[in-house]
């Protein structure tokens, strides 16, 4: 199956560097099977952290799944360097934060969630785990008087097959 891609387009407002935060930080994806294209009904989570083996040791993955409709079993790897951040200058674009090598087991959709970090644009505040329980809405706004910092409006997330150079 190879690589897909998550890609996030925010508006950001007084703030810049908004990323996911550790080796815990939790992906909320949907799964599809790449063979029977079955699609989980909840969120699923991955994390850097998890490293689960393949069968017959053939190396390990973030996350290790049997298929409930067919029963192949599929894997999915976070690619740990390919995390970046959404910076102010990305500003309702479309751009790549994460990409995960899919070996059977396919992201159609990303639910953001708390883990996230972001500074303000002038002073440099941090702001810590931020929640982006919603599409569209903070849970809480995350105010400060010296940089009136929000991520707001309309938060949409693709998941795509990328090119090289994306």
């Amino acid at each position: 199956m190879g690589k897909i891609a998550l890609q996030l387009k925010a508006t950001l407002e007084n703030v810049t560097n908004l990323r996911p935060v550790g080796e815990d930080f939790r992906w909320y994806l949907k799964m599809k099977c790449g063979n029977c294209g079955e699609i989980s009904e909840k969120w699923q989570y991955i994390r850097l952290m998890d490293s689960v083996a393949l069968k017959g040791g053939r190396g390990s993955a973030s996350m290790v799944q049997k298929c409930k409709l067919c029963a192949r079993e599929n894997s999915i790897e976070i690619l740990s360097s390919t995390i970046k951040s959404y910076n102010a200058e990305d500003n309702e674009k479309f751009k790549t934060i994460v990409e995960f090598e899919c070996r059977g087991l396919e992201p159609v959709d990303f639910q953001p969630q708390a883990g996230f970090a972001a500074e303000g644009v002038e002073s440099g505040t941090v702001f810590s785990d931020i929640n982006l329980q919603e599409k569209g809405h903070l849970s809480s706004s995350y105010n400060c008087v010296q940089d009136r910092a929000q991520v707001w409006g309309d938060m949409t997330c693709l998941v795509i097959r990328p090119r090289d150079g994306v």
